[in-house]
């Protein structure tokens, strides 16, 4: 009787367990979760927070490193002081696709960095702006069973606008869910 408990214990842990994910394995995870975005050499900005949701494909090469691709929909921009009304928001929507390599450090944990170009999709106001973007994201994620909670600040390159020359910086925090396929 002790043999087949501890049997069934054993199968029932290795079912529960937080496997790390198989080499050559793929999955997707819908996600959402919040911005808080500013701009870097901006003059006198605030950061804003706002929405971000989309899904990421991640297809694991090794024990440790994966590769992953994804399409977020991303409310960014800023908050300026000193308009006629005392404040401004400036809040466009851009299509970021994340390129990133992902490396696991331990069981559920992976250090992320890559590269993202984004595309302006609603620039919300008249601002001559421009509609590409691209920054490098760096961030961690931690993975228990299928849920991801990810946090990366997304590093603007590009000048948004030629006046200022401001660029994006934008802290991003996401709550997903893995589909293996």
């Amino acid at each position: 009787m002790k043999k087949i408990i501890l049997t069934a214990a054993v199968m029932l842990a290795s079912i529960c367990a937080d496997a790390q994910h198989d080499v050559g394995s793929f999955s997707l995870q819908p996600k959402v979760g919040i911005n808080i975005a500013d701009l870097r050499d901006g003059g006198d900005v605030k950061a804003r927070v706002d929405f971000v949701g989309g899904v990421e494909g991640e297809y694991q090469a090794t024990d440790i490193f994966s590769f992953s691709a994804g399409l977020l929909y991303s409310r960014q921009g800023a908050k300026f002081d000193g308009a006629v009304d005392g404040h401004y928001t400036w809040s466009p929507s851009y299509i970021n696709i994340p390129i990133l390599a992902n490396v696991y450090v331990v069981k559920g944990l992976a250090v992320k960095f890559g590269v993202q170009p984004g595309f302006m999709v609603d620039k919300d106001d008249a601002r001559d702006v421009k509609t590409f973007d691209f920054s490098i994201p760096v961030g961690v994620s931690y993975g228990y069973k299928n849920v991801v909670l990810d946090a990366r600040y997304n590093w603007g390159l590009t000048n948004v606008d030629d006046i200022d020359k401001p660029k994006n910086s934008i802290f991003q925090i996401t709550l997903g869910y893995r589909f293996d396929l």
